[in-house]
């Protein structure tokens, strides 16, 4: 009975009513939209960055750990990475060499990452390939080609086929030094990386260092992320002497930014709600207001004060679940709409890859989020229902009848 009359007394002013279910949806809406915006900012973001070069799960030695030197290598790290290219949840995995060394031209040089890679094991595990915008993936050239980021191409003064000598130390500490030819220059949406990382051939490498295959990263790419704390376990288990880690072990930075993240949003909706409060306060005033003499017959006529005080109640939190729900539907379909399409801030890719972030986004919202967002307009409605239902219940039912009569 109470939802009924609660339900047709907040449509007995539709102008006012509208209003505040107007202000509620659009507060939603605006907010969901944005939360999605910066959750999928970070989920992209991550995406990119295993995508990129870090895959969802590395292992090293301890000594590598501790000191990136070449000579700390993995045993038998070829042989370990075909073992775990046979588990289940492993999509397939690379074996890299990493050499802390210089890149030279004839103009400048720069301190580099030489990554080897075995190229077609590489092109399964990251999308390397995929950010190929002059020449090819190791493809064209025989003799050690080399792969380089736009940025470290425009800071030497290189262009495709351009000769590049790379100088670093070799397993027994000599100094080497090897020229390389540009095969493809890659561009990628992390500026820092394309100036500081370049790929060329494991095997290249070990002739140039007079060197027996040696790994010292195993990078692993699963088929999903789902599987990754199951796998990582079953690592941990078989391989207790060397250093496995996740992609979040790898980059704490980006799972500490997802925990602040959270913590963002939830208070930039709570400062939305607070803010809808007092409209909503406001909006319940003026009704009871408008019924004083109304509620002082009900009074009158036996009905108790705590019925009158849930009915206000009701009202309040029905008005607001109305604004909530209508602004939950409209936030939802645009998320989904541009979760499909993405949202293209190619205008400000300079800005972005500074941050390694992408220049398409797609929003993304978890749901749970709608949980939480259900409990504080609940709670948002029973706040602003507080102050006009105690007001009511004070109300001697003789003065309401005669004064607003």
């Amino acid at each position: 009975m109470l939802f009924n009359l609660a339900w047709k007394n907040i449509w007995r002013n539709k102008k006012r009513s509208l209003i505040i279910i107007t202000a509620i949806t659009l507060g939603l809406w605006s907010g969901l939209f944005s939360v999605a915006v910066m959750i999928g900012s970070w989920d992209t973001t991550v995406n990119s960055t295993i995508d990129r070069n870090l895959s969802h799960i590395q292992i090293h030695t301890k000594e590598f750990k501790d000191e990136s030197l070449t000579s700390h290598y993995i045993p038998d790290g070829n042989k370990l990475a075909d073992e775990i290219s046979n588990l289940k949840a492993v999509k397939d995995v690379t074996a890299r060499v990493l050499i802390e060394g210089m890149a030279l031209s004839p103009s400048s040089s720069r301190g580099v990452n030489i990554i080897g890679v075995d190229p077609f094991r590489e092109k399964n595990v990251t999308t390397i390939a995929d950010y190929i915008t002059e020449g090819e993936y190791f493809n064209g050239i025989k003799r050690n080609p080399i792969l380089v980021g736009e940025k470290l191409a425009d800071k030497l003064g290189l262009k495709l086929r351009s000769k590049m000598v790379l100088s670093f130390q070799s397993i027994d500490t000599t100094l080497t030094y090897a020229a390389f030819r540009i095969v493809g220059i890659y561009k990628t949406e992390s500026s820092t990386f394309d100036k500081s990382n370049v790929f060329v051939r494991r095997s290249d490498l070990y002739k140039t260092m007079n060197s027996d295959p040696v790994v010292n990263e195993i990078a692993i790419r699963l088929i999903s992320s789902e599987d990754l704390d199951s796998t990582i376990a079953i690592l941990k288990e078989n391989y207790s002497s060397l250093v496995v880690e996740t992609w979040k072990d790898l980059a704490p930075e980006l799972e500490m930014m997802y925990e602040f993240l959270i913590i963002e949003m939830q208070i930039f909706l709570a400062i939305i709600m607070a803010a809808l409060l007092f409209g909503i306060t406001n909006t319940m005033l003026m009704s009871v207001l408008d019924r004083v003499r109304e509620f002082g017959v009900l009074l009158a006529v036996g009905m108790k004060r705590v019925r009158v005080f849930f009915l206000i109640m009701i009202e309040t939190i029905l008005l607001s679940l109305s604004g909530g729900i209508i602004g939950m539907v409209l936030g939802t379909f645009t998320i989904w709409y541009f979760s499909d399409k993405g949202i293209d801030l190619s205008l400000f890719s300079e800005g972005l890859s500074a941050w390694g972030m992408p220049t398409i986004l797609y929003p993304i919202l978890p749901l749970y989020f709608y949980g939480v967002l259900t409990t504080m307009i609940v709670i948002t409605g029973i706040l602003a229902a507080i102050y006009p239902s105690i007001k009511t219940i004070k109300l001697r039912p003789a003065d309401a009848i005669r004064t607003y009569g």
